[in-house]
This record gives C-alpha cells, sequence and structure tokens, in this order.
C-alpha cells in the first residue's frame, strides 16, 4: 500500500498521465485498480471511487473528475485506525457544459461482492466523458493522504 502512488504513476507506462487523454488516465486507473492490496478482511477495505463536480477548493472554481482508490489501515488489534487514498485528479476550466453535469459519485469494493467490470462499464456511459473529449486537463494530480 506506501507504494499504491507510484504504481499508480506507473500505470501508463512510459508516458506521464499530463500527455494522456482522459479516457487513457481512466483505464490506467482500472488496471491499478485491479491490483490487489492486503488490506483487512472488511467489505470496504478497498475501494475505488469515481466522482466528478464543481469546486473552489483552492483557487476559482473548477471542473473535477476524481479517480480515488481507498484502503483501509487497521491498528494493531486489527480495529480500523483510518484511511488511506490515492487520488488521481483531473482539472477543467469551468464551462457552461461541465457546470451542467452538476455532481456524481460511485464506490466500488472489491471485498463487497460486486463485479469492477460491470461498474466501469456503467461509468463509461456516463456524459461526463462526452462533456471533456476534446479538454486538455489545466491540472492533473496524483498524490497520497491519510483521511
Amino acid at each position: 500500500m506506501d507504494e499504491a502512488v507510484g504504481l499508480l504513476e506507473d500505470e501508463p507506462g512510459s508516458g506521464a498521465f499530463a500527455d494522456l487523454v482522459p479516457e487513457d488516465v481512466w483505464l490506467a486507473f482500472l488496471r491499478f485498480g485491479r491490483r490487489l492490496f492486503h488490506v483487512p478482511d472488511t467489505p470496504d477495505a478497498d475501494g475505488l471511487l469515481f466522482q466528478y463536480g464543481t469546486d473552489a477548493f483552492d483557487g476559482p472554481a473548477t471542473f473535477t473528475l476524481d479517480l480515488t482508490r481507498q484502503f483501509e489501515v487497521s491498528d494493531s488489534d486489527g480495529d480500523h485506525d483510518h484511511y488511506v487514498q490515492v487520488p488521481c485528479e483531473l482539472r477543467y476550466g469551468l464551462t457552461p457544459a461541465l457546470e451542467a453535469l452538476g455532481s456524481f459519485h460511485s464506490w466500488f469494493f472489491h471485498h463487497a461482492g460486486a463485479d469492477l467490470e460491470e461498474w466501469a462499464q456503467g461509468l463509461t456511459e456516463r456524459a461526463v466523458w462526452t462533456a471533456i473529449r476534446g479538454l486538455k486537463p489545466t491540472e492533473i494530480r496524483v498524490y497520497q493522504e491519510r483521511v
């Protein structure tokens, strides 16, 4: 799990995320999402989050497509201690088409009995892909944080 950011950053192969179109970033994220990590044996210990919307947390309003992997971390007694998240954020200048999408989020958890491929297929049909097609992100951030 400590190497998760590096593994995600290495997913595109020889290129960097900044050189990829959004659909390729999504495919790289899904490849990363298929990798299994040692996590506690609970249904929500290893999850993928697909979300988008408009925010203005650190400056002017932007549209953000956020692809996040979340891991549960347990203490020495096996109880929940915290989560570690590895987000990949694609940020765009705000346009009327992006703003009209509103916000959306969807979780997938590896040990909850759902099918990753079905979850991903449903998300590839969302209007966000049409709205961002041809747009270059103003920023792509990949990082790790404790939550």
